[in-house]
């Protein structure tokens, strides 16, 4: 396989310093205001993205290192394989968030739902299309039986520094 190479198109600004204390989710970080702030050759891309409501953050887990294959994920006890996980403890360290945006303004996207690091590196940016990305037949695996399945309270600990 060829090796992959991104670069950041921008920084995401948040109010999470540490990993440790933050929501796991968008979905637990309502009222957590964020920034998506582009490189100013990147900021005409945002033309037209403020007619959605929601938009698709796709970035880089910055201060995670390594990867774990089983993970114990914030929202269960037990195990499981990284890929039936959002663990940050990936082999590729790409992390995604659903926030919903507030305003779009000189290369700037503000943002509500930042579960993620000040200073993440943003790699993409895609609007977020309801009739495309929801699909009405969806199950969960193991999620629909973990004991803190809604994340609203589910707080990071130090378990994927």
């Amino acid at each position: 396989m060829n090796q992959i190479v991104l670069e950041p198109i921008g920084v995401i600004h948040t109010p999470h310093e540490q990993i440790e204390g933050m929501p796991v989710q968008p979905a637990g970080a309502a009222g957590f205001a964020g920034k998506a702030v582009l490189k100013k050759e990147y900021a005409g891309g945002l033309t037209d993205l403020e007619g959605f409501s929601h938009m698709i953050l796709v970035y880089h887990f910055h201060q995670t290192e390594g990867y774990l294959l089983h993970p114990i994920p914030f929202m269960d006890t037990k195990p499981h394989g990284v890929f039936a996980t959002r663990s940050p403890k990936r082999p590729n360290h790409i992390g995604m968030s659903t926030v919903r945006i507030l305003s779009v303004e000189d290369g700037t996207v503000a943002f509500d739902g930042a579960d993620m690091l000040d200073g993440t590196p943003l790699i993409d940016i895609k609007p977020y299309y309801p009739k495309y990305d929801s699909p009405s037949d969806t199950k969960s695996g193991w999620l629909d039986k973990a004991a803190h399945a809604h994340c609203s309270h589910v707080r990071s600990d130090n378990r994927f520094v």
